[in-house]
């Protein structure tokens, strides 16, 4: 199994990271055969497995179940959870109390904080007590009433200063990486080239040290995709031609066969 090292090394050697993000057992478990290096059980799980408008609403206890889902799914894979809104925005001692129970009862290998400045101080106190911490900057959803929506974020020069900024009090504050979400491609290579901690991209160019995507996007599940996101296979297409295959051989009577059947 990777480690938070592998994290570091893998930035240093120039081999580029492959994330995806995923909620279930079966998922994790074809990405743990694919090789991909790590998962992140993401709180996008509300809007993709439970068909939320946002992140917000998505609790500590819905993480947990979908993290454990996950290991079971991939034993041998670094899996990331991300901790869901006000699990760690209220108190040090709430972040450090939520942040011990993910890890205690899911088996991951790091928990996830969106934002900068404003929780440096929080992931200061989880790295000291043993937690590991990924970092996400740029758009992030958690935020998405504040920032107005879901928009591309960096493009002035003020928002721009502000993310590099943000980025390297991350790092002094012990993240092992940080997710680049939403932002120009200019901008992800110059923090990428700034801090000494490996970024991983979603919707941030190709000069990130890695690279995420969900799933459910990449397998094609969703009608539509964001700009970002590319489409590895038409899953959804795939899955409806053969219920209505399914269907139409229960109508016609040609399923089950003989070798579906109990004598």
């Amino acid at each position: 199994m990777k480690t938070v090292i592998d994290f570091i090394e893998a930035k240093k050697e120039g081999r580029k990271i492959s994330m995806v993000s995923t909620y279930e057992y079966w998922s994790a478990a074809i990405c743990e055969e694919a090789g991909i290096d790590s998962i992140l059980v993401g709180d996008s799980a509300g809007m993709v497995v439970q068909g939320l408008d946002t992140t917000l609403p998505v609790t500590l206890e819905e993480m947990i179940y979908h993290a454990k889902a996950v290991r079971r799914g991939a034993p041998n894979t670094f899996i990331v959870v991300d901790m869901p809104f006000m699990s760690y925005q209220v108190s040090v001692e709430d972040a450090v109390k939520n942040a011990g129970k993910i890890m205690k009862e899911t088996g991951a290998n790091a928990v996830k904080i969106e934002g900068g400045e404003e929780v440096a101080h929080i992931i200061e106190k989880l790295v000291s007590v043993g937690i590991p911490v990924m970092g996400h900057l740029g758009l992030t959803p958690q935020s998405v009433h504040a920032l107005g929506g879901y928009r591309i974020q960096g493009k002035s020069e003020e928002q721009q200063k502000k993310i590099i900024k943000d980025a390297k009090v991350l790092e002094q504050a012990g993240v092992f990486s940080i997710v680049l979400e939403a932002v120009p491609s200019r901008l992800a290579k110059e923090i990428t080239e700034f801090v000494e901690v490996a970024t991983i991209g979603i919707g941030a160019g190709k000069y990130t040290d890695g690279q995420i995507l969900v799933f459910h996007d990449m397998m094609g599940f969703f009608d539509r995709s964001p700009k970002f996101v590319k489409r590895y296979v038409e899953g959804k297409k795939l899955f409806i031609q053969a219920l209505e295959e399914y269907r139409e051989e229960i109508q016609k009577g040609k399923f089950p066969e003989q070798k579906h059947i109990y004598e």
